[in-house]
């Protein structure tokens, strides 16, 4: 049975990911030009975001030990579930980048 500091480390690493990745992929879909650039550097970049948090979180959940006995579970919780929630907010709730005005560049 997962104790109830495991479920709220969870739910910390889940939140954390879920914004740290919908704010990269805002990022990447405003600041890159083309659309297959977003992508790359989304599906990139993001797990590298979610490698560190995942690490600096951790300790506080036990990955490997007394928190979670399937590890393919846990991955699933703090790393699939983020990001699919991040790629969802960002297509349907977000405005297009083409509606977006970006302030001009100074030189």
């Amino acid at each position: 049975m997962v104790s109830a500091a495991t479920a709220i480390g969870f739910l910390l690493i889940m939140v954390v990911n879920t914004v740290l990745a919908a704010v990269a992929i805002r990022f990447f879909r405003l600041r890159l030009s083309t659309q297959w650039g977003a992508v790359v550097y989304t599906v990139v970049f993001v797990p590298l975001l979610y490698v560190v948090t995942t690490i600096l979180l951790s300790g506080f959940v036990g990955f490997g030990g007394s928190g979670v006995e399937d590890r393919t579970t846990a991955l699933m919780l703090v790393w699939a579930i983020p990001f699919a929630l991040a790629v969802s907010l960002e297509i349907f709730w977000m405005p297009a980048p083409d509606e977006i005005e970006l302030p001009e560049q100074a030189r």
